[in-house]
Order: C-alpha cells, then structure tokens, then sequence
C-alpha cells in the first residue's frame, strides 16, 4: 500500500480508557436501498488496501450512509465514542488569515487540494482495531488514517509541516490538505 512513511508520521489513538471504557455499537438497521451500496462501497476500500477484516475488537462503531447527489453512497463512521475517549492532539492548525497575508504580495499562486491525502498515513499497528466498525457483511477495521477521528487533522498538519518545514512561508503555505505554491516573480513559479 503506497502512502507516507511511518518513520515520517504514523497515526495513534492514546485512549483514557480509565475514564470510558471501550464500547461495542450494537448493528443500526439500515434502508434496504443502501444495503448493496454500503457493500459496494466497504469491497471498493478494502479492494484498494484500505480496509481489512476485524474481529475481537473492544471498539466497534457503527456506519452512517451518507447519500450523494450522484446517487453513490459515503459510509461514514460513527466514532464519537472513541472521540469522546482521545485526548486532544495540540499541535496547532495555523491562522488561515496569516496564510492569506503570507501569499498577499505575490506575482503567481497555485491553490492544490491534497486530494486522498488522509489515505496516505497508515494507522498504527497496535490501534488499527480500535478503528473497527461493524456492517451487516462483518466487522473491518482501518489500516490507514480515517475521516472523523478527533485528531486527523492535527496529524495530517504535522505530516504536512515534517514535509514542507524548509518551504513553508517561503515557497509553500499549507493548511492540513490545502497548499498554495507562491513565487514573487512570475518566471520563478516553475
């Protein structure tokens, strides 16, 4: 599975499990109309190496299908749970404003989105399970970093800013998976 390097950033869940216990979602019900579009979508990650299957997990969450305007169905996870039970990551989003006045008095920019982006840090191996999630086709748990988890964009920044830290309000602003490439001179941008 392509991705970042763990020696570069890794994702932990360090849980207070003192204070709240894990929990097991029993299975929501689901409308027959998404059942095969949930299936659909949970064979398509884990075809791509994203998900694998879990069993004996303490943590298990149950899904929320998501409809698109395109008819396909997001299968997001209910992790409020785990949420509840993470102690918050410190490591500080920057002043989106800053950005905005660090690119101000520059000739070109390029906006890039770091699409997929969260798909390239992996979970560490110790949490994977906590991250399991239940469907009527069986328990699977993420290998890589997944939406919705208290911490993702704390991390990914920290990736970004161990990536960029040379460039960054230089060359390169980076907001978590946004990037903007600025150069004072046009003919500099390339």
């Amino acid at each position: 599975m392509p991705g970042l390097d763990p020696s570069i950033v890794e994702h932990f869940l360090p849980l207070d499990t003192e204070k709240l216990p894990p929990k097991r979602q029993q299975l929501r019900r689901q409308r027959a109309s998404f059942l095969l579009r949930i299936k659909e979508e949970v064979v398509k990650q884990i075809n791509v190496g994203f998900l694998e299957v879990c069993n004996y997990s303490e943590w298990v969450a149950n899904i929320v299908p998501v409809e698109k305007k395109d008819g396909r169905v997001r299968v997001c996870v209910d992790y409020r749970d785990l949420n509840k039970a993470s102690p918050k990551d410190n490591f500080p989003l920057p002043h989106i404003d800053v950005l905005v006045d660090n690119t101000a008095r520059h000739a070109q920019f390029f906006f890039m989105d770091g699409f997929s982006g969260y798909n390239q840090i992996r979970m560490a191996e110790k949490d994977k399970l906590k991250t399991t999630f239940t469907t009527m086709w069986g328990t699977f748990c993420y290998r890589i970093m997944p939406f919705g988890l208290k911490n993702a964009g704390a991390i990914y920044q920290r990736a970004m800013v161990t990536l960029f830290h040379d460039m960054m309000h230089k060359e390169v602003e980076v907001y978590v998976d946004d990037m903007i490439a600025k150069s004072k001179e046009g003919e500099d941008h390339i």
